[in-house]
């Protein structure tokens, strides 16, 4: 009896969806009949008020179409969702009849239908946790998880790095799908039939020029909360939707065993004089490279013949002194190309495929650097683009020369010592096979610049994963840069802009702007105390 009892209940709840379907089909047909304008005559218009009205009302009437065709088409696929639940319902009381027969045991219907239930209870508890209906208590300012705001053109945010604005485009397809989704359902939200409790009149059909704006903010362990502001239907009068889009419990995707013993890494460094900073870089070399990790293997592709002896020295002392003799020295007599050198380097490794790591002679990175390397990078699927952390000038930042502490202590990730250079794509991890079948770098392009954000879009347009995240083991270390007086006004200025962000912090460059004022407050201040003292 109770089989029979649910399959009544389910063909009903199918026959009433078949009669709403129709009903809606009734409502769409009536709608998009004409219409009766006897109303207007008695009471002439302009001419032009006139028009303007029908148009008014056709678009008005377009809409509200356009919102009943999206109704019907939501309501065609609850019917087909309600019938291949009936049908799903009907075979597994077959089943079970055939079970009850045979005396075997039915299937696990009843599991699904709970797990399907406890699922919905652990949706609904997101909402209760998250910071919907009732503010929590926070222990401070900074506990605040603030909004974004954001249009139909626009998002204005907070968290910008370097490379995003205050305002902008959402570029990412992600974040424009998103908002276009809450947008939309919001609309269809508002336009959708009321209660017959409801005894408000909806005359206004919303259109998506109807937003104003929205604000939204994510709880990582929680869920999306969204708020959306609509004109109302009157002047003052305003609607709005709040949304939440909550997160699913934790899946485990994969579950293994890394074993990176095995995983040498090619460092390739392309070099054009600059022997004290390969000095400093062959320092911790040795120490990280050679001492801590003794799995790597260093190419160093010289340009020109300025200075090679004394590179080549420092090569060989390194190897005489740390038994160590795994690098490879080339020489190339033409100007210097950044891309070029990397292309050669890596295409000069003859030992198989090897894990490619590309690097400057101004990077400083730590032994646990390399093994995120390895975990981040595999042939075929991924490759590693990790942001790196820029140091600021540490004149600026200790406050004289003499105060400067050593490089291993300065490397401290803190605002007021350097910024994660969201902006670079040189340092790199990814296997050979990979450089190799997506072309390489582009060696037409000279000097610095440009070469790495070639490459970096080859990637992206592949079908290998991109692995983009910030690391707390690669540092590029400060050095000063030079705008050649030769620079066009207009690039003269986009580089003494770069070289004031890579100088100090915006508290710093302020300090350093007002010191004048600085300086004359403490004299000031020493005045007023030895005039106390008199």
């Amino acid at each position: 009896m109770p089989r029979r009892g649910l399959l009544a209940r389910l063909s009903r709840v199918g026959a009433m969806l078949v009669v709403l379907c129709c009903s809606l089909s009734l409502l769409y047909v009536i709608t998009c009949g004409p219409h009766n304008e006897d109303s207007l005559v008695g009471n002439p218009l302009p001419r032009a008020s006139y028009h303007a009205l029908l148009q008014e009302r056709e678009e008005q009437h377009r809409q509200h179409i356009a919102s009943l065709k999206r109704q019907i088409a939501q309501l065609k696929e609850a019917l087909q969702e309600r019938s291949e639940q009936l049908k799903g319902v009907q075979d597994s009381l077959e089943r079970a009849e055939a079970a009850d027969k045979t005396g075997a045991l039915p299937g696990g219907e009843e599991g699904a239908e709970r797990n399907h239930a406890d699922l919905q209870e652990f949706l609904r508890s997101q909402l209760g946790r998250a910071e919907v209906q009732a503010g929590v208590r926070l222990p401070s300012e900074y506990a605040v998880v603030p909004f974004e705001s954001f249009t139909l053109q626009r998002v204005y945010q907070l968290e910008m790095g370097l490379t995003r604005h205050p305002e902008e485009k959402p570029v990412r397809k992600d974040r424009r799908d998103e908002l276009g989704e809450v947008v939309e359902s919001a609309l269809q939200a508002l336009n959708a039939p009321r209660d017959r409790g409801d005894k408000s009149t909806a005359s206004k059909v919303y259109a998506p020029s109807d937003f104003i704006e929205g604000i939204a903010r994510t709880e990582k362990d929680k869920g999306t909360l969204y708020e959306l502001t609509f004109r109302g239907e009157q002047k003052q009068e305003f609607r709005r939707l709040v949304l939440f889009r909550p997160f699913g419990p934790l899946m485990k995707v994969k579950n293994e065993r890394v074993d990176t013993a095995a995983t040498p890494i090619n460092i390739v460094v392309p070099l054009s004089q600059r022997a004290d900073k390969f000095r400093q870089f062959m320092n911790n070399f040795r120490e990280v490279c050679v001492k801590q990790d003794g799995r790597v293997h260093l190419t160093v592709v010289y340009f020109g013949r300025d200075q090679m002896d004394e590179v080549r020295g420092i090569l060989e002392n390194t190897s005489r002194e740390m038994n160590f003799r795994n690098f490879t020295l080339i020489q190339l007599n033409e100007e210097f190309s950044r891309g070029r050198g990397l292309d050669v380097g890596a295409r000069a490794w003859k030992g198989g495929n090897v894990l490619l790591f590309f690097c400057d002679v101004d990077i400083f990175f730590t032994a646990d650097f390399l093994n995120t390397c390895r975990l981040n990078a595999q042939p075929g699927k991924k490759v590693f683009y990790p942001v790196l952390f820029s140091q600021y000038n540490p004149a600026v930042i200790y406050g004289a020369h003499d105060h400067i502490p050593p490089i291993e202590q300065q490397l401290v990730i803190k605002k007021d010592t350097g910024f994660w250079r969201d902006f670079g794509f040189g340092m790199t991890c990814q296997y050979r096979s990979d450089f190799i079948n997506i072309g390489g770098f582009d060696v037409d392009i000279k000097g610095w610049g440009g070469e790495d954000v070639h490459l970096y879009r080859k990637y992206l347009h592949s079908n290998l994963l991109v692995v983009r995240a910030p690391s707390r083991g690669l540092f590029h270390l400060w050095h000063e840069k030079h705008c050649a007086d030769e620079l066009p006004p207009e690039q003269y200025k986009m580089c003494m802009q770069s070289k004031a962000m890579n100088e100090a912090s915006h508290g710093q460059l302020g300090m350093l702007l007002f010191r004048h004022e600085i300086e004359a407050h403490l004299r000031k201040q020493k005045q007023r105390q030895g005039a106390k003292k008199t």
